[in-house]
């Protein structure tokens, strides 16, 4: 097993995820492509400077706009709201894998009284009407009952009968996301969208341990390289370190995933088979890394395992949207900031939309870096960009001097 450096390690995980040299994904193909390659992109509602999946998009995608996620979603349907790692985007081409997802939440949705009768009353009507939300079906009351998606919590929450009812139509697969307008969400039958030559495929994996391994193998792609440990990127997957140990062993076995040792640490690191070419190009010093800035979203594929992130980056990210104003260290939105192999530091970045400027309300660079006019500039011209993802024409750096 051969020995490689954290800077090595580093830098292969940027170059297989498009963070650095040259832009590897461009325009809305690239967009896609960026999320065929991670297998899924973390979603959330939350509209600070641009949603999670948008962000992630932005720091890979050369001239990435928040319309080209839209259409791939809503116009192109070539991706699909669903769960995966939490809420997450991912391509409609994967849709058979997560038939046991689907089927077990019609059995779980079976065990909930008169919740079969409503189904039956929200399908008719959307066949009647078109795209609906729980504010248009006309469903009233409550019910017991609770979500599905993530395969646990109270069975006897009570809540709104027509989001209760779109929700577990949405999770056993018969309706899908028509479009978002903000945080609402308005459903559409499946059937409208996806060809049937994908809605009717049979599972690919003969039983949950083969989607499992499927998703393991996954979630080392969306990363480039993880480590023999419990690890946060594998989330949703609930497996035990016995289990993981087998998974990854046998992956390795099917020469699916190759091994390597980071200098420092005394477990294993394992990525796809695929990227070996890659990896053979960071040890010989050929790969392209050449520097640029990104900020990095919160839940990006990158921050998936904090704990790896410190391990190999030196550095400690704590995403403070949820801690209390008083406790915060930093700000309500703080990105990473990624020049080259290193985080240099982290940025709250607000727009005003109605004037068009992006205001600076936070920068902070990390202890050991210098600033020079050279991370002056790219810090400029990094805000430029991201100044005009967010539909701004001028940055407003007056809030930090």
């Amino acid at each position: 097993m051969i020995t490689i450096t954290k800077q090595q390690a580093r830098q292969f995980i940027l170059a297989k995820q498009g963070l650095i040299g040259e832009y590897r994904f461009d325009g809305k193909d690239g967009a896609y492509d960026y999320v065929c390659q991670a297998g899924c992109i973390q979603y959330d509602p939350v509209d600070v400077c641009g949603k999670n999946a948008e962000l992630t998009l932005q720091s890979r995608v050369k001239g990435f706009k928040k319309s080209m996620l839209w259409d791939l979603l809503y116009e192109d349907r070539k991706l699909v709201d669903y769960a995966d790692k939490e809420l997450s985007i991912w391509p409609v081409k994967d849709w058979p894998y997560f038939s046991s997802y689907r089927e077990r939440s019609l059995e779980l949705g079976a065990t909930f009284e008169g919740l079969e009768e409503l189904k039956e009353k929200a399908i008719e009507f959307i066949k009647e009407n078109g795209p609906v939300c729980s504010d248009t079906l006309p469903i009233e009351g409550e019910i017991f009952w609770h979500s599905s998606m993530h395969w646990s919590g109270n069975w006897d929450k009570k809540s709104q009968a027509a989001r209760s009812v779109l929700e577990q139509l949405y999770t056993d697969g018969v309706l899908v996301i028509h479009h978002k307008r903000g945080s609402r969400k308005y459903y559409d039958l499946a059937e409208k969208y996806i060809p049937k030559s994908i809605l009717n495929k049979q599972n690919p994996c003969k039983n949950e341990d083969e989607f499992t391994t499927w998703r393991v193998l996954r979630r080392i792609g969306a990363v480039g390289l993880l480590w023999d440990k419990n690890s946060t990127a594998f989330l949703g997957l609930y497996i035990n370190a016995e289990t993981r140990k087998r998974i990854l062993s046998e992956l390795e076995k099917k020469k699916k995933i190759c091994s390597v040792m980071v200098e420092g640490f005394k477990i294993p690191f394992y990525y796809r088979a695929e990227d070996d070419d890659l990896m053979k190009a960071v040890i010989s010093g050929e790969a392209d890394i050449k520097e640029r800035m990104s900020f990095i979203a919160p839940l990006d594929p990158l921050m998936w395992d904090k704990s790896l992130v410190f391990a190999l980056f030196d550095f400690k990210y704590s995403w403070e949207i949820y801690t209390p104003q008083s406790k915060r260290k930093y700000g309500y939105y703080t990105l990473p900031i990624l020049l080259g192999d290193k985080f240099v530091g982290r940025i709250e970045a607000i727009p005003d939309r109605k004037t068009g400027v992006l205001h600076v309300k936070g920068l902070w660079w990390e202890d050991d870096v210098r600033v020079t006019k050279k991370l002056n500039f790219a810090i400029d011209k990094t805000l430029k960009k991201f100044a005009k993802f967010n539909e701004c024409k001028s940055v407003n750096y007056n809030d930090i001097f």
